[in-house]
Formats: structure tokens, sequence, C-alpha cells
């Protein structure tokens, strides 16, 4: 599972111009599923998330001191496929990496209920398997990217 994660002032996802899921500060997640995926790699991606210290202290220094628990921030989840993409041939991405919508939607939705369950936050959505526009105001800007794949990699080799 990878999960692109950028804290942001706001964002906001629509579909056929209706907003379906809104925050103010907080974190935006881009989600991507691939066939191996499991509860475990849920829990990492919740985990180190909710955890992650990646806001300022109040008195606004540009430190990475307080995680969105501890600001009480908002998180928006909106499923990504594109994150598996492969370009290693030709000019078109290849999708085979990605897991088909039958596995990576209740996967999706297990996660979201993950979040919700685990923070305590308000969690807002995309629609899974949508055409959406998703807004962020990129704050810093400060992008993470994880992959659950790597928690079973050394820190050194």
């Amino acid at each position: 599972m990878r999960a692109v994660i950028q804290r942001v002032n706001r964002a906001s996802v629509s579909v056929s111009g209706e907003i379906t899921g809104s925050i103010d500060r907080g974190l935006c997640l881009l989600i991507g599923i691939t066939h191996d995926d499991t509860a475990d790699d849920v829990k990492y991606i919740v985990d180190k998330t909710l955890n992650m210290r990646i806001f300022p202290e109040e008195s606004g220094d540009s430190g990475f001191d307080q995680s969105v628990i501890d600001i009480e921030g908002g998180l928006l989840l909106v499923s990504q496929f594109t994150l598996y993409a492969s370009t290693r041939k030709g000019r078109r991405p290849g999708f085979t990496d990605a897991a088909r919508p039958e596995q990576a939607e209740p996967m999706f939705n297990e996660l979201v209920e993950a979040f919700r369950l685990n923070s305590g936050l308000r969690v807002q959505t995309g629609v899974f398997g949508a055409s959406m526009n998703v807004e962020i105001e990129n704050a810093g800007p400060v992008t993470i990217i994880l992959d659950s794949e790597e928690r079973n990699t050394p820190r050194r080799g």
C-alpha cells in the first residue's frame, strides 16, 4: 500500500462538481493499493500517518513537532490506483501492479474505517473509482511518501 501524504491548510475532493469531502488543516492522503496488501498494510499506514510528527508547534516555527492527532486536524483520503503505475516500458504507464477494483475498494474502505476508529478525527473521502478533482493547499510544502512494503526493509544495509 502506498500513501502520498500532504500537510494541508485545506483540501477538498469533488465529483461532477459536487464536493464529496473537505477538510481544513490536516492531511490529505492519496492511497494506492496493490494485489498483496493485507490488514497489516492498513495498520502500518494508519499508525505511521497518525503518529508522524509533521506539524509545527503553535509558536509557528517550521519544526516537525506535532502529529495530526496533536493538532486535531482533518483527514482527507482519496483512492488513487495510479500510485502503482509502471513506467519502465513504452510511453504509456501500465497499471498491472494496482489491485483490481473488486479487491481495492473493500481494502480502501477498511483503511478509512481504521482511520476513523483509531484517530477520533474528522475523516472525509472521495468516491472510489470516480473521476475526481482534488484541490489541495499544501502547507510548507510538506509531502511524504509511505510505502507499507518498506516496513520489512532494514534501516541500513
